[in-house]
């Protein structure tokens, strides 16, 4: 198989200027620009078969076999490309490794990105296909989500600071499809201030409602992850959640977020009058 032939210039440069003018992409299967990024692949690819092959030819009875064709996604497009094999199959390349099917990074970060949203497998792959003419499987797309929850477990059980000086806990609610229905979920958001005055997220749970049972889970597993003491703790005084925490943090100080006050001031005010007490309220905490 010929390798490295010579690229037509004047014919790239005619299909680019066509393609910028259409608004086509100039990479992928059919664009102006993906001759040039087979070309350098495979260039790539011939240089680190010849070094191995130099490296490896008088200790063993190894010698080159032709090529493998494989189709190569990036994201701008599918790209065929040749790469050598060796007639014992120890050759290893960099540049594009066996079994690599995406190339470029950035098309997997996308991919992780659009995972974190809490788009389904399907979705991704239609978008992926729709705005980089690439067709990904839900098998590959699985394994490459996969990589997402190993480092999500890691950060969820990494050991925290042994005192915080002050901690905010709130819960928000959302919607969520799970096997073709719509549910409701609850996110428990923990907020914590450090001892050197830096904010930092402790954790994040999640149920299917809010309540001082799940809080007090909640708790215990921030206190197995390392806290001894929270000197405050925020939250929305929901119903036996300060019971919960100090059933935890024995000596933890329990106070009310302002924000959920003022909300819960809001009920015993008449609509009309919520205006001008809340520009009454808001003048009177700035100047306290």
């Amino acid at each position: 198989m010929e390798q490295n032939s010579k690229l037509d210039y004047e014919e790239i440069k005619r299909k680019t200027l066509e393609q910028i003018r259409s608004g086509k992409s100039l990479f992928g299967k059919d664009g102006a620009f993906a001759p040039m990024l087979k070309d350098i692949l495979e260039s790539a690819l011939e240089g680190e078969a010849e070094e191995f092959m130099q490296k490896k030819e008088a200790a063993k009875a190894n010698r080159r076999n032709g090529y493998n064709t494989k189709k190569l996604k990036t994201r701008d497009g599918t790209i065929e490309i040749d790469t050598p094999r060796d007639r014992l199959g120890e050759f290893e390349p960099g540049i594009v490794r066996k079994r690599e099917t995406i190339l470029a990074e950035s098309l997997e970060d996308k991919i992780l990105g659009l995972y974190g949203l809490g788009m389904s497998l399907r979705d991704i792959s239609g978008h992926i296909k729709e705005m980089y003419d690439t067709e990904i499987s839900a098998t590959t797309l699985s394994s490459i989500t996969d990589k997402i929850l190993p480092k999500v477990t890691e950060w969820q059980n990494r050991p925290l600071d042994s005192v915080y000086c002050m901690v905010w806990m709130d819960a928000m609610y959302y919607k969520v499809k799970i096997e073709g229905k719509v549910v409701t979920r609850c996110l428990y958001n923990i907020l914590g201030i450090n001892i050197e005055g830096k904010k930092e997220v402790l954790g994040c749970y999640i149920s299917e409602s809010e309540g001082a049972n799940f809080w007090l889970s909640v708790l215990t597993n921030l206190k197995n992850r390392g806290i001894e003491d929270i000197l405050i703790a925020c939250t929305d005084n929901l119903k036996g959640f300060s019971e919960a925490i100090q059933t935890i943090f024995v000596q933890t100080e329990v106070q009310s977020c302002i924000v959920h006050q003022i909300r819960n001031s809001l009920k015993y005010v008449a609509s009309k009058d919520q205006k001008e007490f809340m520009r009454n309220l808001k003048a009177s905490l700035s100047s306290s």
